[in-house]
């Protein structure tokens, strides 16, 4: 990992724990929770590849909503206008992972400059960053919606290039989506692949992770190695 002198950092999934909207589903939706936090999580990242190939975007906070409103059908749930908002309300207060905070406070000791690239519209990432208690820890959020048009294009990846002000070769990226990191490694950053589910095999694509970790504190001892 020489050469390295930033990092940004996919943000759903890999920042923030997209399926801790569970309870509320639960809650709301008594013994559905889990797989209506499942479904509206897989209808999310179809809905953003279909539309980038179909070229009509819709931000990201559309994209989830209308994810939410296709799995409720699918699942024959009633959602209503209150139980809608409580779970798009849940999206920008998600909980963050436990490794996050340190691991990003250990990479900013060592003087690299952080930052979010992101499918999330900026509303919603500057709401859950703060949430989680991470804003200050970050140089840039970067939002598809300077390009509208969603990972894995290019144009994305390249963006985060531009806003942290290094080259390619010296931008490290890390995800837990091994498709995303395939995107990345591809559009020529340096991925890293934080293999969250450690049964999940790496996407079929042609490119992978420069490395594999299990959690974003594993970063730094890389760096030192």
């Amino acid at each position: 990992m020489k050469g390295i002198k930033a990092f940004v950092f996919d943000a759903y999934g890999t920042l923030f724990d997209v399926l801790s909207v569970t309870a509320l589903g639960e809650q709301l939706f008594p013994g559905r929770g889990t797989v209506l936090a499942q479904l509206w999580r897989t209808k999310q990242l179809q809905y953003s590849v279909l539309r980038s190939l179909m070229g009509r975007h819709k931000d990201f906070w559309h994209i989830t909503e209308d994810a939410l409103v296709y799995a409720c059908n699918a699942l024959a749930l009633e959602l209503t206008s209150e139980a809608r908002d409580r779970l798009l309300d849940a999206y920008l207060h998600l909980a963050a992972f436990p490794d996050v905070k340190p691991g990003l406070e250990a990479l900013r000791a060592r003087g690299l400059r952080l930052g979010v690239l992101s499918n999330g519209e900026p509303t919603m990432l500057r709401a859950a960053t703060e949430s989680a208690g991470i804003s200050g820890l970050l140089d840039a959020i970067v939002s598809v919606e300077e390009v509208k048009i969603f990972k894995p294009s290019p144009r994305v990846y390249a963006l985060a290039t531009e806003r942290l002000g290094v080259t390619s070769a010296e931008l490290g990226f890390v995800s837990s989506n091994s498709w995303d990191v395939a995107g990345a490694a591809s559009a020529g950053l340096r991925p890293l692949w934080i293999q969250r589910n450690t049964s999940e095999p790496a996407d079929e694509l042609g490119f992978g992770a420069e490395r594999v970790v299990r959690a974003l504190t594993d970063v730094v001892a890389l760096l030192e190695a």
